[in-house]
This record gives C-alpha cells, sequence and structure tokens, in this order.
C-alpha cells in the first residue's frame, strides 16, 4: 500500500492570524496520525502574508511535541538562506528531541522574493550555485565521523534522513548522484515532473542512505462529501495561486463560486497546468484521480496537499483522502 503524507503550509486564512494557523496545523497533525498518514512536512517561506511556517524549525518542534509517532520533517528548507552548520545544528536538536521521527527536505529555491531574499543577507549571485556543495557539507556535519574541525552539537551523528527537493530537472540529478530520495513538487509546478523522475530512477547511485531510488510526488487533494461541494472549496486554493502568480499574494481567501469562470484565459491557463496534478471531488472521484496518479507516474509515496480555508472542510479532505487510500491496496 502506497504511503500518504501531509504537506502544509500552515494558511493564513482572511481574517485570521498565525497563532490561529499553529493550532490548526497542530490538530491536522494529530489527526494525520490517527488517520494513518506516513509524515508531516512543513515548508519554509517568507514574506508571504498567507503563509505562516516561516520559521520551519520551530514549527516543526511544536508539531512534533504534540505526536507520538508520525514523522515531521521540512518540505523543504531552503538551504542557500543558511548557513549548513546552523541547519545541522537545528536538525540535530529536532532529532534528539524527537529520535527517529524527523526529516529534512533540501531545497535551493529562496522561497521568497529578491527583496526578501536580500532581507534574509543571502548573495544572490552565488548561493544557489553552491547548493550542491552546501548539501554535502550540511551531511557531513550530521555524520560520525566529520571530515571538518568545527562540529555541529547537537547534529554530530544525527540521524536525520536528508531529502532533495525540486520542480526542475537539477535536483532530480543530485538526489540520483547523492543517493538521496526525491520529492518533485508535482502539486505546483508539474511540467517536468515525469522527465524529472525518469531522470532520476535512471541514474540513481546507491548511498549508505538509500539503496534504491525513492520518489515523492506532491499532489492536490481537495475531497468533500460531494463534487459540487469539493469544487467550491477548491477555489480557495486557486485564487491564492493565481494572486501569487500575478505579483500580489495574499492570505488564504474564502471559497469563491463560480471563481473559474470568472478570471481570463492567462488564468485559466495557469490552473489547468498546475491542477493537472490534482483530484478534485468526492470519495470516488478522488479514488480514481489518485489511482490515475499513481499508475502514471509510479511514484513511492504520495504528498498532500489540501489548502482549503475552512479548518474543518480541510480536516474532512485528509480523511477522505486516507479512506481512499485503503480501497487502492
Amino acid at each position: 500500500m502506497i504511503p500518504f503524507s501531509v504537506l502544509d503550509l500552515s494558511p493564513i486564512t482572511e481574517g485570521s492570524d498565525a497563532a490561529q494557523s499553529f493550532r490548526n496545523s497542530l490538530d491536522l497533525a494529530q489527526h494525520a496520525e490517527r488517520w494513518g498518514y506516513n509524515r508531516y512536512w512543513l515548508a519554509e517561506h517568507h514574506g508571504m502574508p498567507g503563509i505562516a511556517s516561516a520559521a520551519t524549525a520551530i514549527l516543526i518542534g511544536h508539531v512534533a511535541g504534540g505526536t507520538k509517532t508520525i514523522r515531521v520533517g521540512a518540505g523543504g528548507i531552503m538551504l542557500p538562506n543558511h548557513s549548513p552548520l546552523v541547519i545541522a545544528e537545528q536538525f540535530g536538536t529536532l532529532e534528539a528531541l524527537y529520535p527517529g521521527r524527523i526529516d529534512l527536505g533540501l531545497g535551493r529555491a529562496p522561497g521568497s522574493d529578491q527583496a526578501t531574499a536580500h532581507a534574509l543577507r543571502r548573495n544572490l549571485t552565488s548561493d544557489a550555485d553552491e547548493f550542491p556543495r552546501d548539501v554535502v557539507e550540511l551531511m557531513d556535519f550530521m555524520s560520525d565521523q566529520p571530515r571538518q574541525h568545527i562540529r555541529a552539537v547537537p547534529g554530530t551523528g544525527a540521524k536525520v534522513p536528508v531529502w532533495i527537493l525540486g520542480s526542475s530537472l537539477f535536483g532530480s540529478q543530485l538526489a540520483a548522484m547523492l543517493g538521496l530520495p526525491y520529492a518533485f513538487a508535482s502539486h505546483f509546478a508539474p511540467a517536468q515532473m515525469m522527465q524529472a523522475i525518469e531522470l532520476y530512477r535512471e541514474n540513481f547511485k546507491p548511498s549508505a542512505q538509500l539503496a534504491k531510488p525513492y520518489v515523492m510526488l506532491g499532489f492536490n487533494v481537495f475531497a468533500a462529501d460531494t463534487d459540487e461541494e469539493a469544487q467550491v472549496r477548491a477555489t480557495s486554493m486557486q485564487q491564492a495561486f493565481v494572486n501569487l502568480r500575478s505579483g500580489r499574494p495574499t492570505r488564504l481567501p474564502p471559497p469563491l463560486p463560480g471563481y473559474r469562470e470568472r478570471v481570463g484565459p492567462a488564468e485559466k491557463a495557469l490552473l489547468d497546468s498546475v491542477l493537472s496534478c490534482a483530484t478534485i471531488g468526492s470519495p470516488d472521484t478522488v479514488r480514481e484521480g489518485l489511482k490515475a496518479f499513481i499508475a502514471r507516474t509510479g511514484a513511492d509515496e504520495l504528498m498532500i496537499t489540501s489548502q482549503m480555508f475552512d479548518h474543518a472542510a480541510r480536516l474532512r479532505s485528509y480523511e477522505i483522502a486516507s479512506q481512499v487510500r485503503l480501497q487502492l491496496a
């Protein structure tokens, strides 16, 4: 049975605040644990009014502290924003607090716009190009016998699985070369998904962490008791995505029935692209969508995201997805 996991941006909805988002994230994680989800990942973004997970390691600790068995991690940490030593210390600390439950997914995008990136003190001309070196340095800091004189305390010897995240071919090649599991962001950038999967599997080199390729794919699920309700619930994410790509990021807006009929051709094309890796509807509809996606990609695991305005509806969406997963066995 293919594992399902949760990707949470800890959305800040219109009329709400970050404190409520954090309470919702912990509540969702506790439900996901009971429903059999494999892992619960939070993503680093900065300067986004609708995303509360900027201090990702702190929020991981909050979620891990309120759960018992589900793996909790970063999907991901945007490594160009950070010193590898600092991340080794942060995740070494998390692993010491919650042993055997912490994951570290690494991405090379800034998770922000250029102005915010400058505020993070990044060198925009070179840091992204240093990503492979930084990954290797970070892994060395967490190894049993680091080659470097500096020690990550905590961090040295931490048994934290490292993943490479990507939305292009670069990450797939790096993950294959280093023998690491690979997570592709098909939930928002699906264009190169199939090519990236093929490159990764063809070029994978076994490592101490992983003997054979392991692919996890992001997938949007908007599930409800009826197709009609699910279609309406999905419009919150659609509005937020169009707003973001139009350069005006907002908090997650309430559903807007008929939203797709109100936007222009460019916006419709944008939504058609992102929703090519999505299923929207009743349990039966969602089951068929998930079955087709798994058959097409051969994914080893799915990372489910469900950006809904209403927390109770979001819980219900994840509950339906967990029930559908049992029917896919």
